[in-house]
């Protein structure tokens, strides 16, 4: 797939537009449009779906979103340079691109879904994790969208899919693990990139599930911050900067307290966090 439509090769927009890739904004750009339209169908059809799109650049992915028939792409670009190229494609793709000029720490990204929506982004590594956290800690749950396809480094990536036992298994994977079902669709090279990373990435594909309502989500993030903050010690001493009898939380779960918390399984720290309020008195 060398074209998708009738506006200049990527490599011709930056050159034109002057968008040497910045380090302080995370970015490095995807010019293989193969690759932005494998993403753009890692969850299925597009037909009638509302897109958000974070840190578009030049607009490669979201080229290839319009293409394979998303109903709308709302981008959120903060780098004033890539407005005239983003401006370009919205021409090409009349009434349905429409771009936010503005840091993507700062939205409200329920205001922005109208129907079915998805979150399709190659994102900046400098704010990927906490994008993808607040995205996972949203109240109420199951959220507005329907999924999250999103670039990482790989090793961000093997986080978010980790499963206890695992070398990489800490609070991020207790998150996405209890209110997703997430999985590694394809690793990404260095070599797609202009400028090429230091580090292999990869396309994660998360889908929100079910979870009980009456557990605020804050109360998971206490217990999970607590175990993992000393993550090589018992749970019986890890769990002490709670603030409370720590039998009553071993109790609660189910737990010795010789533990680690990178083997405690999810609901382990489900049960902690609902036993939480009541060990405060």
């Amino acid at each position: 797939m060398s074209q998708i439509d009738n506006l200049p090769p990527l490599r011709d927009v930056i050159a034109t537009h002057g968008l040497r890739a910045k380090k302080e904004l995370g970015q490095n750009f995807l010019l293989d449009l193969n690759l932005t339209a494998r993403i753009a169908r890692v969850g299925g059809s597009l037909e009638g779906v509302r897109v958000i799109e974070v840190g578009p650049g030049p607009g490669g992915l979201t080229r290839a979103l319009l293409a394979e028939g998303a109903r709308e792409v709302i981008a959120i670009e903060r780098d004033a340079r890539a407005l005239p190229a983003l401006a370009e494609v919205a021409d090409a793709y009349p009434g349905r691109l429409t771009v936010i000029g503005g840091d993507a720490m700062d939205i409200d990204y329920r205001t922005l879904a109208n129907g079915p929506t998805r979150l399709i982004a190659n994102l900046p590594y400098n704010i990927g994790t906490q994008l993808l956290t607040g995205w996972l800690t949203l109240e109420p749950w199951p959220p507005f969208f329907e999924s999250l396809t999103l670039m990482f480094q790989r090793e961000v990536a093997e986080r978010i899919v980790a499963r206890p036992g695992d070398d990489a298994y800490g609070r991020l994977g207790v998150l996405a693990g209890w209110r997703s079902e997430a999985r590694i669709a394809f690793n990404v090279g260095r070599q797609a990139f202009v400028p090429p990373p230091n580090v292999t990435s990869a396309v994660v594909h998360i889908v929100p599930k079910p979870v009980e309502p009456d557990l605020p989500v804050k109360l998971v993030e206490q217990v999970t911050k607590a175990a993992f903050g000393q993550r090589r010690k018992m749970v019986r001493q890890s769990l002490k900067s709670l603030g409370v009898p720590v039998e009553g939380l071993l109790a609660a779960a189910g737990l010795k307290g010789d533990e680690r918390a990178e083997d405690l399984p999810i609901e382990a720290f489900l049960a902690m966090a609902r036993a939480l309020p009541g060990l405060r008195g």
